[in-house]
C-alpha cells in the first residue's frame, strides 16, 4: 500500500477527503466523487471505527505540522476545531443513537439517491444497482441502534414513530407507490428486484423500529444542559452561554413581534399581523397553483436574483450562476432544503420544496425562502466555496464549516435583500419577518424545551410556565405564522436535533456583528461588496474561528 503524502496541510486534506469519501459512498455521491456509486454508507460499528481512524490518523498529521503561511493556519485550525467535536461526539456514543427525522442515516440512506447522476444508461444502471444494496446498508444501521439499545444509549420515542412513517412511505406500504419504484418509473428504467429489495428493506426497518427499538426508547424528549451544550458547539464551533443566548432569543420574538405589527398596519390599516397574513394568504393574485407552475416560479425568482446580484455586490463565478429549483420527494420533513453542486460542477446546486401535498403556494413568504436556500443564501456561498479551488483545501471546500456559519449567512442573506430594497412590498417584507420569528423561536423553544427552562413572567403566552413539547407547536403557530402541518415536524425536528435549530439566529448574529465591526473599523472606506469577498474567501467555519479570522482581517 502506498504511504500517504501527509506532509502539508493540503496534501492530508486531499488525502482525507479521499479516504473518507471511500469509507462513506453516500457522502462520496453528495460531493460528486465518483468512484462508490452502487455502494451505501457503512452505519454499522465497524463501519463507524474505520471512519474514527481515518480522522484519528489526519488529526495525528496535523499536529505534526509547523505552518507558516496564515492560509495554511487557517485551514488546519478548521480541521482541527471539526476533528475535536468529532471526537467529542465519538466519546459520548452519539452514532449509536443516530435516529431523527431529518438527518440520520435513516434519511441519508433515501435521499442519497436524489443526488446521483441519471442522464445515462450508466447512471441508471448505478441507480439500479444501489436501490439493491438498501437492505444490507440498513441491517448494517440497524447494528448500531441495537448496540446502543444493549448500552441504554437511545433516542426519544417521537423520533422512533417519525422514523416508522418515513419508512412506510419510502416503502410504498402507504397510499402510492415506493420512493424507488416511483423514481425508477419516472426515468423509464426497470429496477426488477432491486426495487422490491429497496422497499423490502424500508419495509423492514420500520418493522424492526416499531416491534424492537420503539418499546425501548425514551419516553423523554429533552436531552438535559450537558448534551445540548456539546449539541451546540458542534452545530455552531462556539461555546455559548445557553442561559444568554435563551434571554436574547426572547428579546428577538418580542422585537419582531412589534414589527410584524408595524407591517400588518402598511398592508391593512387597523389589522394585526394574524389579520394581514390571513389577507395574504388567501389573495389568489398572490398565490400560484401547481407544483410546476411553483418550481418554474421559484427557478425564475432564482435566475432573477442571480442576475441582479451579479457583479454589484457580490463576484460570481460562472459555473456558480446555475442554480435548478426541485420539488422534493414527499416523506421528508416539510422544510425546505438545499443540496450544493458537485465537486466539478457537472451537477448544479438544487434548492428543494416538499410541497406536503399542496397545490396551491401563497408567493408572499417565498421570495424570502428562495433568498434563503438559493442566492445570496446557500447556494451563493456553499458554490463560490466549492469554487475557490486555489485558495482554499480541499477540506474547506467540500467538508468545512458548521450550521451556524451556513445558515447564519442565509439569514443573513435573507435580512440582507431587505436592506438592498428587494423586499419593499411589505407582503414580502412580511414574509421575511414570519421567517426571522420563525428562528426566533427556535431559539426559546429549543433552548427551552432541551433545558426545561421556564416562559418569562413578562410573557403572554404561558408565562412563569415550564417549557414541554405541548406548549411549543401553538406557539410556534402563534408567533411565526407557518403553516401547522410543517410547523408539528418542526417540533419534531428540533426535539430531535439538538442544538441545530438555533444555529440559525446565532449564526445570523455572528455575520451581522462581523459586518459592523468591519464597517467601524474602516469607515468610508468600508465596502460591502469587498467585506462579502473577503469574509467568503475564508472559506467555511466555525463561529469562534469566524469572529477570530475576521479580526485578524481588520488589523
Amino acid at each position: 500500500m502506498t504511504t500517504p503524502d501527509l506532509s502539508t496541510v493540503s496534501a492530508i486534506s486531499d488525502w482525507y477527503v479521499d479516504a473518507l469519501a471511500a469509507a462513506s459512498p453516500n457522502m462520496a455521491t453528495g460531493l460528486g466523487i465518483p468512484g462508490r456509486e452502487t455502494e451505501l454508507t457503512d452505519y454499522s460499528p465497524d463501519g463507524h471505527a474505520e471512519r474514527s481512524a481515518i480522522r484519528r490518523q489526519a488529526e495525528a498529521a496535523l499536529r505534526l505540522l509547523n505552518v507558516e503561511s496564515e492560509r495554511d493556519r487557517v485551514a488546519r485550525d478548521v480541521m482541527l476545531e471539526r476533528f475535536a467535536y468529532e471526537a467529542e461526539l465519538e466519546a459520548q456514543q452519539e452514532h449509536l443513537r443516530s435516529l431523527n427525522i431529518l438527518a440520520s442515516p435513516l434519511q441519508n440512506t433515501r435521499q442519497v439517491f436524489d443526488l446521483m447522476p441519471r442522464e445515462t444508461e450508466e447512471d441508471q444502471a448505478n441507480i439500479v444497482a444501489r436501490m439493491g444494496a438498501v437492505p444490507e446498508a440498513l441491517e448494517r444501521y440497524r447494528a448500531s441502534l441495537a448496540s446502543g439499545m444493549e448500552q441504554g444509549i437511545v433516542v426519544a420515542q417521537r423520533q422512533v414513530r417519525g422514523g416508522i412513517e418515513q419508512c412506510r412511505v419510502w416503502s410504498g406500504a402507504g397510499e402510492g407507490a415506493s420512493f424507488f419504484r416511483g423514481l425508477c418509473d419516472s426515468l423509464g428504467i426497470e429496477g426488477g428486484e432491486n426495487v422490491t429489495a429497496a422497499e423490502r428493506g424500508y419495509a423492514a426497518m420500520g418493522d424492526w423500529l416499531e416491534r424492537e427499538y420503539l418499546p425501548q426508547a425514551n419516553p423523554r424528549d429533552p436531552v438535559g444542559r450537558e448534551r445540548y451544550q456539546a449539541a451546540s458547539r458542534g452545530f455552531n464551533g462556539i461555546e455559548l452561554d445557553l442561559d444568554e443566548t435563551y434571554q436574547w432569543g426572547w428579546e428577538e420574538v418580542w422585537r419582531i413581534q412589534s414589527e410584524m405589527a408595524a407591517t400588518a398596519e402598511r398592508i391593512s390599516p387597523g389589522a394585526s399581523a394574524a389579520e394581514a397574513i390571513a389577507i395574504l394568504e388567501s389573495d389568489d393574485s398572490r398565490a400560484i397553483r401547481g407544483e410546476d407552475a411553483f418550481r418554474e416560479w421559484m427557478q425564475q425568482t432564482q435566475d432573477e436574483t442571480m442576475q441582479a446580484l451579479l457583479g454589484t455586490h457580490f463576484d460570481i463565478a460562472e459555473p456558480v450562476q446555475r442554480i435548478e429549483a426541485m420539488i422534493a420527494p414527499p416523506g421528508g420533513a416539510l422544510a425546505m432544503y438545499y443540496t450544493g453542486p458537485s465537486e466539478d460542477f457537472s451537477r448544479p446546486g438544487r434548492t428543494w420544496y416538499p410541497t406536503g401535498g399542496e397545490t396551491r403556494f401563497p408567493l408572499w413568504r417565498e421570495l424570502s425562502v428562495c433568498y434563503h436556500e438559493g442566492v445570496p443564501g446557500h447556494h451563493l456561498q456553499i458554490g463560490t466555496t466549492r469554487y475557490l479551488g486555489e485558495e482554499l483545501t480541499r477540506y474547506q471546500r467540500l467538508l468545512a464549516g458548521t450550521s451556524g456559519y451556513v445558515e447564519g449567512w442565509a439569514l443573513y442573506a435573507e435580512r440582507l435583500m431587505a436592506e438592498l430594497g428587494y423586499l419593499e412590498d411589505p407582503a414580502y417584507y412580511m414574509g421575511l419577518l414570519s421567517s426571522q420569528a420563525l428562528r426566533a423561536v427556535r431559539v426559546v423553544i429549543d433552548i427551552g424545551m432541551h433545558l426545561e427552562l421556564p416562559i418569562p413572567e413578562r410573557e403572554e403566552y404561558h408565562g412563569g410556565e415550564t417549557w414541554t413539547p405541548e406548549l411549543a407547536l401553538p406557539f410556534l403557530i402563534e408567533r411565526s405564522f407557518f403553516p401547522e402541518q410543517m410547523l408539528a415536524s418542526e417540533v419534531d425536528r428540533y426535539l430531535g436535533w439538538p442544538g441545530q435549530a438555533i444555529s440559525y439566529k446565532v449564526g445570523e448574529r455572528e455575520w451581522l456583528a462581523a459586518r459592523e465591526a468591519a464597517r467601524e473599523s474602516m469607515g468610508d472606506a468600508f465596502n460591502l461588496k469587498a467585506f462579502h469577498r473577503a469574509a467568503l474567501e475564508l472559506g467555511p467555519m466555525g463561529l469562534q474561528q469566524l469572529r477570530d479570522e475576521m479580526s485578524r482581517l481588520r488589523g
